[in-house]
């Protein structure tokens, strides 16, 4: 990574997104209700918004951290995907993402149907790591989700870490998996 000013902070309302879409028969897997991984995707999606617009230019999907599924999606669900950079790194970001979901033709409040936490890293024209911003949380929501987002670093860090000494244990010990 070439060196760089850290840019100023931006707020996280300043980044913050929600993106929708209506559910179809060609979203659905063999069980009748959205596949996955079309959530997965929207989810993505919406993330890789919410970093490039947090970081100024290009970022790139490094890692999903987690992705729950909490009730089942179908067809006629208006889904709405709302993401925002929980914390920043040097060239790295958080973003948070929920997933709700309401039926097209109901007045009934959207519920809640998945969560995910990504790891964005942003990149120059070559590819290359760049600084991003600071984000600046801005309510006490905005607050623990920094502070969560911070946990889960350290224990990805951890575990790639632990990951990283097993293997390196077996080769020594001439085990090749």
């Amino acid at each position: 990574m070439t060196d760089q000013a850290t840019p100023e902070g931006k707020p996280t309302s300043a980044s913050r997104t929600t993106l929708s879409h209506i559910m179809t028969g060609n979203d659905t897997n063999l069980l009748g209700t959205v596949h996955g991984g079309v959530i997965m995707k929207l989810v993505d999606d919406a993330a890789g918004a919410v970093a490039g617009r947090h970081s100024g230019g290009p970022a790139v999907t490094a890692s999903m951290d987690e992705m729950v599924f909490l009730e089942p999606v179908r067809v006629g669900d208006l889904v709405h995907v709302k993401a925002q950079v929980n914390w920043t790194g040097r060239s790295s970001m958080e973003v948070g993402v929920r997933v709700l979901a309401e039926r097209w033709n109901e007045s009934t409040p959207a519920t809640q149907v998945g969560s995910a936490y990504l790891v964005f890293a942003a990149v120059d024209a070559d590819g290359k790591p760049r600084t991003v911003p600071p984000v600046i949380p801005e309510t006490e929501r905005d607050k623990r989700r920094y502070q969560e987002a911070q946990i889960r670093r350290t224990h990805r860090l951890a575990r790639r870490r632990a990951i990283k000494e097993l293997r390196e244990r077996r080769a020594a010990e001439g085990i090749d998996d």
